[in-house]
């Protein structure tokens, strides 16, 4: 047995991962078909909140339903959020460094109606619920079980949506209960 085969089959050599696992499916060169109709309803299964995320530049608050959130470490405490690419939040964000995420109640299926709705300007949406600025000037919604003022420390720009991480840097909790879901709306985001 030649030297390089016998070295490669000999777990001692640190190469156990060079041999293919059994019943691992080889690499193909045709692109695997997708069917879309499977994909919809798969991506829309995965559980998400609904939240309210608040930015602001200068004089200028905006917010708007994110849904594609989540936790993403617990020291340092981050989240995950994606939002549109195209989006004037997504801008605010990419220049200032900073968001708030509000967590609303389960009964505040009405409030995030108001801020998935697209709007021609920007801001009129906090109009709908009062709201106060943190400590790093972000909106926190008074009537939400609470916020977070989140630093960005990281993001991926790819497909048509950006993934955000931020760093939680302040929290406020007004009360607790449950906190809505996308399930419970009867709305779809995702797929």
């Amino acid at each position: 047995m030649p030297i390089a085969l016998a070295s490669a089959l000999d777990p001692t050599h640190g190469l156990r991962g060079c041999l293919p696992r059994v019943g691992a499916i080889a690499p193909s060169a045709v692109s695997p078909s997708l069917n879309t109709d499977a994909k919809k309803t798969l991506l829309r299964k995965i559980p998400h909140g609904v939240f309210i995320c608040g930015v602001a530049e200068g004089e200028l608050v905006n917010g708007f339903t994110a849904s594609w959130v989540t936790q993403g470490s617990f020291e340092p405490p981050l989240v995950v959020m994606a939002v549109r690419a195209d989006s004037t939040s997504n801008g605010i964000i990419q220049r200032t460094g900073r968001f708030s995420l509000n967590v609303l109640a389960a009964d505040q299926k009405d409030l995030a109606a108001v801020f998935f709705k697209p709007q021609k300007g920007i801001g009129g949406r906090f109009d709908a619920a009062p709201y106060g600025l943190g400590e790093l000037g972000l909106p926190l919604l008074s009537d939400a079980l609470g916020g977070v003022e989140c630093e960005l420390v990281g993001q991926v720009a790819h497909g048509d949506h950006t993934v955000f991480v931020g760093e939680v840097k302040t929290a406020q909790l007004n009360r607790d209960g449950v906190a809505l879901e996308l399930s419970a709306t009867g709305w779809t985001y995702g797929g």
